[in-house]
């Protein structure tokens, strides 16, 4: 049975993402109270893989997890999209109209900031330290004058009645999880791959860089600079690529890496697909 580390507890968005992501296979869930925590644990072995939140189609990505990546040497070897949606819930029993405080993670509340100063303006926010938490709480403290925000599985897994469902702002939310190992995934079927690199200050040094994957057929679907510890206005410049012929992405890598002063391949995997839900 594989062991995945995940950021927050059972019923959290993350667990969301290892259960799809592995399906029928069976798994077991190690619990982290943060993102350090998980790289820590597959460094030593005591996890076989991670699933970790790289971006959100809202709040942007979580850049501090990428610099993490690399600490770690860590390999991207599968990814998977999330369609986030929150729900109020309650103890069994409790009445929205005793709602005195609302907890969640301090991003799910913002996202759902137009549906509370709407329907609950009265009501205390409490931030946690991610949704399912918010859930447990309610539970453990026996809280009947008080909701959580969350999603569907948190509720499943203690007992909460969902109040609304869909209450986030916008409904089209989605997170995008890479699925982490120690060692990289030389699968044939990759068509997909994370790639970090640093280019020297001159004119036209990127964009040289960047041609030669239009010149090889290799779509260039994400860049992001992120900026370099300890060296002010200097830039590690994060690419995702995809590709239909291996050996055309085999080519640009080679040809690349004659035009940059490092490059690192954080991972090749199979492309996750998004897929939108009409609401």
């Amino acid at each position: 049975m594989k062991k995945i580390a995940i950021q927050g507890i059972a019923g959290s968005f993350h667990e969301d993402a290892a259960r799809n992501y592995f399906g029928d296979e069976e798994i077991e869930i190690v619990e982290c109270r943060s993102f350090q925590s998980v790289c820590e644990l597959i460094d030593t072995d005591q996890v076989d893989i991670a699933v970790m939140a790289i971006e959100n189609s809202i709040a942007g990505s979580i850049i501090q997890n990428y610099s993490l990546i690399r600490d770690y040497h860590l390999r991207i070897i599968g990814e998977i999209y999330i369609h986030i949606q929150m729900n109020l819930m309650m103890l069994p029993g409790a009445k929205p109209e005793d709602i005195k405080t609302i907890y969640s993670h301090p991003i799910a509340i913002r996202q759902c900031a137009e549906y509370i100063e709407k329907y609950f303006p009265e009501a205390k926010i409490r931030e946690n330290q991610d949704t399912a938490a918010s859930g447990k709480l309610l539970v453990e403290e026996k809280l009947t004058d008080a909701a959580a925000i969350g999603n569907l599985r948190t509720a499943e897994i203690y007992g909460l009645n969902v109040i609304d469902k869909g209450i986030e702002s916008n409904k089209k939310n989605y997170t995008r999880f890479w699925i982490l190992s120690k060692h990289a995934n030389h699968a044939e079927e990759n068509n997909k791959a994370s790639i970090c690199f640093e280019v020297g200050h001159y004119y036209g040094a990127l964009a040289k860089v960047l041609n030669i994957f239009a010149e090889n057929k290799i779509n260039l679907n994400r860049i992001l600079s992120v900026p370099i510890l300890g060296k002010p206005n200097e830039y590690t410049i994060h690419v995702d690529v995809e590709w239909d012929t291996t050996a055309n992405y085999e080519h640009a890598i080679h040809l690349i890496l004659k035009n940059v002063s490092s490059l690192s391949i954080l991972g090749e995997y199979v492309r996750g697909e998004l897929e939108i839900q009409n609401q």
